[in-house]
């Protein structure tokens, strides 16, 4: 079964401000919870094109494990999607959206997933859901902060 995550942020920041923060993959380690160890394993700098293959090493509930995603879509200043090649999903494709608002810049993440070992991996879907929560609320205020701008507005994924 699938799933989807959506949130939306807006930052008085420009669009290409906002999306030159995510066209440093550098910057994914330092918008990941620290609990979750995450690590890049590809070497950089990651040129952010489609086809670019980037490899990481994080831990989820004290499991280690690889996750490898690649990039389908690159439209530098509008959007990018990065899919899940390996790693804890069943599917895992998340599209990142940004739009100019006059002087701020609306940031929209949208991802479909779904659990491996359906229908039994659907017994842990509320407890990824809320994990997933709480890691896109630490990205959103991080990317805030690393920009040295508080987020003008956000608003919460609708319910499934």
């Amino acid at each position: 079964m699938e799933h989807r995550l959506f949130t939306r942020t807006t930052f008085s920041l420009p669009v290409d401000r906002v999306f030159g923060f995510f066209a440093d993959a550098a910057n994914l380690e330092a918008i990941t919870p620290p609990e979750l160890r995450f690590r890049i394993l590809t070497p950089l700098p990651i040129e952010m094109r489609v086809g670019a293959a980037i490899d990481y090493r994080l831990r989820l509930y004290g499991v280690p494990f690889r996750w490898r995603t690649e990039i389908t879509h690159w439209e530098p200043g509008v959007r990018f999607v990065d899919e899940q090649r390996r790693g804890p999903y069943r599917k895992w494709v998340h599209e990142h959206r940004f739009a100019a608002r006059g002087d701020e810049c609306v940031m929209e993440d949208e991802v479909i997933w779904a659990l491996p070992l359906a229908p039994f991996g659907e017994v842990a879907r509320p407890l990824v859901r809320a994990s997933l929560d709480r890691i896109f609320t630490y990205r959103r205020r991080e990317i805030g902060r690393l920009l040295s701008e508080p987020p003008a507005g956000t608003s919460p994924s609708p319910t499934e």
